[in-house]
């Protein structure tokens, strides 16, 4: 009887893990990044040094390639890999503009889905009850229209993207929404990079660094503003009607 008293107090125990253990894994796989210096190898120089043997290798090898980059890439954002621009641009260099965009959409999409998921299944309500301030001034967007706030977030990144990510399971977003937001609020900024990538191989043949500062000239900024303050116009008629009801 004891014995199975105790097997019966370990099973909650048991459970907790298990719903801890892929956002763990995720965690872990970030650490190790930085552990094995990985930060140190996969930079600029390192694309200037092997890029010839690389896209040599694109070229024969185009269809591998590409899903070999998409699974790279969702792998760089599930793990929250500091190398999303860098990624991004050697996408567009690859693959050109429209592709590269197509392909990197794609991946950072299937890679915060993972993040969701390894999210929600930790999260329940020890996170909820845990979120701090930060994410607290979130969670008013997320409860009145989830949809329209998440693309916003997606279009004009306020908060970093893997916050976004957990913050979404934390204040249990849909999958089917969240999937949908962040596919579509990404693609604007995503489409930047890419166009920038695509001329990556003249900017390393003049030994210089991207200017990753292009996305924040008006030409390019503005458009992403007014596409964001769209994105909130269900999020603020539901709140004008909200408040009209509340006046009769």
């Amino acid at each position: 009887m004891a014995a199975r008293d105790t097997d019966d107090a370990r099973q909650p125990t048991v459970a907790r893990w298990r719903r801890w253990l892929p956002l763990l894994v995720l965690a872990a796989g970030l650490v190790l990044f930085f552990a094995v210096g990985l930060h140190k190898v996969l930079t600029f120089e390192a694309l200037r040094t092997h890029r010839a043997a690389l896209a040599a290798w694109v070229s024969e090898h185009y269809v591998l390639a590409a899903l070999l980059y998409v699974v790279l890439y969702a792998a760089l954002v599930a793990f929250s890999l500091p190398l999303a621009s860098l990624a991004t641009l050697v996408g567009g260099w690859l693959f050109g503009a429209v592709t590269g965009t197509g392909l990197t959409v794609l991946g950072a999409t299937s890679g915060a889905i993972a993040v969701f998921l390894a999210a929600r299944s930790a999260a329940g309500d020890l996170l909820r009850a845990r979120a701090d301030s930060f994410l607290g001034r979130m969670e008013s967007g997320f409860r009145r229209n989830a949809a329209s706030y998440l693309v916003f977030l997606r279009l004009v990144p306020v908060f970093p993207f893997w916050l976004v990510n957990i913050a979404s399971a934390i204040f249990k977003v849909p999958l089917r929404t969240y999937a949908l937001t962040t596919f579509v609020g990404i693609i604007p900024g995503t489409a930047v990079y890419c166009s920038v990538g695509a001329g990556l191989g003249g900017v390393l043949d003049r030994n210089e660094t991207p200017d990753l500062k292009l996305v924040f000239e008006p030409q390019i900024l503005l458009p992403l503003l007014a596409l964001a303050c769209l994105s909130l116009v269900p999020m603020l008629y539901d709140r004008w009607k909200t408040s009209r009801e509340a006046r009769r």
